[in-house]
């Protein structure tokens, strides 16, 4: 009995294992393989703190993403709640206790991985909504009681992350969870309004903003103003993306890089440092296969029975977009520097922990696709 117990156990694990989207498996492996060489890029050709870090952060949070695939889609429904409870409590916890380092308080030392639970809420955020939404009729998703509960969701998150102070993750939770709105049927004249209402109350917000924020914004409009100081970073980012040329400098040959005139080039800079290697080329690629994988996200959202699974693809898919959006269009001066890594490829390891999650939610939502969840 036992036996065949056991014989039934691994069939289960081969035929869930048999239902993976490996093309998507695949792009994910290889982003990351990129991510490794230009995070040893980034150490100056050499095996050092960041390239072992993120080689090993990826391998097991890779990994990791497998295991956590293999779950049943139910179980990320029904634990949907309490994992944006708990991302909730970790981010109140930052508050008052968590780490400070340059000016900002994101992070909880665990002793093993320095946290950031905001980078988690990214995810929670998504899978929060998914599970609210999966029940209500269209009629519902419009009333007021849906409403104020929805935005009870989405703004007390943002509170805190701007709290910490950290305005780029909290626009980034807040596109998240707006798209999810958008999808679940939310009417559009409450986005034309929210829209008219940030509009107007942009010149009063603005002066909420810390100095160092204002002085992005002043910098994003004129860089040249303070070419030595607030605009180094951008017009240095340029600079160097604009010398990769058609093919780039090489592997290991970008000066902009290598004579250190490129700051924060393995978190938030990483594809300035990869476009100057890699060139027009070697970015497009890069950015293929971003596409691919966004594609493939959606395309399983398509394919799957459960609303719950469709929402939460829909609305990771659309993340993504907006992550690496919004990273390439900062790094090449179309937007303010806001502080958003690259998915897998910029150094940190919450921002890997949380891509892999949700990753492995979008595979149980491919095995687990004729699933329908009530």
């Amino acid at each position: 009995m036992l036996h065949q117990n056991s014989l039934y156990s691994q069939s289960t694990i081969i035929q869930k294992f048999k239902n993976f989207d490996f093309i998507l498996l695949f792009s994910i492996l290889l982003l990351g393989v990129i991510s490794m060489t230009a995070m040893y890029s980034t150490d100056g050709g050499e095996f050092l703190f960041h390239s072992k870090s993120h080689m090993f952060k990826f391998s097991i949070f890779f990994v990791m993403m497998i295991i956590l695939s293999f779950i049943n889609l139910k179980y990320w429904h029904y634990f949907a709640y309490l994992f944006y409870v708990i991302v909730l409590l970790f981010l109140i916890w930052t508050s008052f206790y968590g780490v400070k380092a340059s000016g900002s308080q994101r992070w909880i030392d665990l002793y093993f991985i320095n946290l950031q639970p905001s980078e988690l809420m990214k995810i929670g955020i998504i899978l929060c909504f998914a599970r609210y939404y999966n029940r209500l009729q269209l009629d519902q998703v419009n009333s007021f009681k849906s409403l104020i509960i929805a935005l009870a969701i989405l703004i007390l998150p943002i509170m805190l992350v701007i709290s910490q102070p950290d305005l780029g993750t909290s626009i980034l939770i807040a596109l998240s969870g707006l798209v999810v709105l958008w999808l679940a049927g939310l009417n559009i004249k409450y986005f034309l309004y929210s829209f008219l209402t940030l509009i107007i109350s942009m010149p009063f917000a603005i002066s909420f903003l810390k100095p160092y924020q204002k002085l992005r914004i002043l910098t994003f409009f004129d860089p040249d103003k303070d070419p030595l100081g607030a605009g180094y970073q951008i017009i240095q980012s340029k600079i160097a993306v604009g010398s990769g040329g058609l093919t780039g400098k090489g592997f290991l040959k970008g000066t902009q890089s290598y004579l250190e005139f490129l700051p924060e080039k393995h978190t938030d800079f990483i594809f300035t440092l990869f476009s100057e290697e890699h060139g027009f080329l070697g970015s497009v690629s890069l950015l293929i296969i971003y596409i691919i994988i966004i594609y493939r996200v959606l395309k399983i959202g398509t394919v799957s029975r459960s609303y719950f699974a469709k929402l939460f693809c829909y609305g990771y898919g659309s993340a993504i977009f907006f992550y690496v959006t919004v990273n390439m269009s900062m790094v090449l001066g179309l937007l303010p520097i806001v502080g958003s890594p690259l998915p897998i490829m910029s150094y940190g390891g919450s921002s890997m922990l949380a891509t892999m999650i949700g990753f492995a939610i979008v595979m149980s939502s491919k095995i687990n696709h004729k699933q329908i969840i009530a």
